[in-house]
């Protein structure tokens, strides 16, 4: 296949959402109903919602507002949410909260091999604390599914808790929550989920002790994290209590933040299906596509049973840094290697535990706003780029 001409260079030096944004997985552009809920909260919302003259009471208004409609898209109780200050937050208070409650059952921890690095950094301190004895990380498929059964045999009576992510952050492989939580149930042991990929995208299965998200993900502004507990499980504040959210979340709450990620949560719950449905599509088509495209190309995750918005392939011959670099000066902003360790040039262990090729590899996910064109653009301009890249490693040949 010959390579394409190189491509036009597009200046983005305003530093304005580029035409070629497809990284929704990392963040979701501002919803409108967001940006037209927070400008309106900034002027409504700004007092201390603890106190009790009138600023303050309609700003506790518009909180109690929001997290009624948190609840309602999440299948809980107003009273079993609490916000935080961002997605790993809620994380790290999560895991920690049921190290304290589940304190004298047991410090052993069962999760699948592929979780995020916000719970696997929470697990890591807990040893470090001696707040987590030990953990076993059960095994998956090919595609990125945790064996449900391996999961069931691996909890002890000495468990304090399991995690499962919803769906996973670098292939979009959904797992298979419900089946999990009945041999959670049986063994009672309460089950930590990482909705942060699914909550505005795809329905949450209701089997959950405690369910963690991130607003950024779903289109809401950034700096606002959701903790749900529901009222049966043994979770305790790890931290010393104030008088905000119960005690259960120190700080003044962002009001304004808290109101705009509700209104987006709503806007996008209520389109989710046609949304589902539109994605599901555009993502069809990569995944069909792009080895037909480019030679030496694995797509990764499971065919059907994964979000409508992402899609990962490796490519050999080629660094995924080196990958990322070429479509973004062809106007293309998407993820190279771990989302959660790309940096560090660590191999990711989302795609050492599926077996995978863990470098080369592209991660494209779909903002709500994307179009045919923007997808047809990107499939036309994908094999010159990696053709490039090819080229300055020497496998030109290959």
């Amino acid at each position: 296949m010959s390579a394409d001409p190189a491509p036009e260079r597009h200046d983005r030096s305003d530093n304005r959402q580029p035409e070629g944004y497809l990284d929704a997985a990392s963040t979701e552009p501002l919803h409108p109903a967001a940006r037209a809920a927070l400008l309106a909260a900034l002027d409504e919302g700004w007092a201390d919602p603890a106190r009790l003259y009138s600023a303050a009471r309609r700003a506790a208004l518009l909180l109690d507002g929001a997290r009624a409609a948190v609840a309602q898209a999440l299948g809980c109780r107003a009273d079993e949410v609490i916000f935080t200050d961002s997605g790993t937050t809620a994380v790290h208070r999560g895991v920690a909260g049921l190290l304290v409650g589940r304190r004298r059952v047991g410090q052993h921890v069962v999760t699948s091999a592929i979780e995020h690095s916000s719970v696997l950094n929470a697990l890591a301190d807990g040893h470090r604390r001696g707040t987590v004895s030990s953990t076993t990380a059960v095994g998956v498929d090919v595609f990125g599914r945790v064996d449900v059964d391996a999961f069931a045999a691996a909890l002890r009576p000495d468990t304090a808790f399991a995690a499962l992510q919803s769906a996973n952050h670098e292939v979009g492989t959904t797992q298979p929550v419900d089946a999990v939580w009945a041999g959670c149930q049986s063994a009672d042991v309460p089950l930590l989920v990482d909705g942060a990929q699914s909550v505005g995208r795809a329905p949450i299965p209701p089997g959950w002790s405690v369910l963690t998200a991130s607003a950024h993900k779903w289109g809401g502004p950034a700096g606002v994290g959701i903790l749900a507990v529901r009222s049966g499980a043994r979770w305790r504040a790890p931290t010393p209590p104030d008088e905000r959210q119960g005690g259960r979340s120190p700080g003044f709450e962002n009001v304004p933040g808290i109101v705009a990620a509700a209104a987006a949560l709503e806007a996008v719950t209520q389109q989710s299906a046609a949304d589902d449905v539109r994605l599901r599509a555009f993502t069809d088509r990569i995944r069909s596509r792009v080895p037909q495209l480019v030679p030496d190309v694995q797509v990764l995750g499971h065919p059907s049973e994964r979000l409508p918005h992402l899609v990962t392939f490796s490519c050999l011959y080629v660094e995924g840094e080196a990958l990322l670099g070429e479509l973004d000066r062809a106007g293309f902003a998407v993820s190279s290697g771990s989302s959660c360790t790309s940096s560090t040039l660590e191999p990711s262990h989302v795609l050492v535990a599926m077996g995978a090729l863990s470098h080369g590899n592209i991660r494209v996910s779909l903002p709500r706003t994307v179009t045919e064109a923007q997808v047809d653009r990107f499939l036309s301009v994908l094999p010159g780029a990696v053709q490039r890249v090819r080229d300055s490693l020497g496998a030109a040949g290959l």
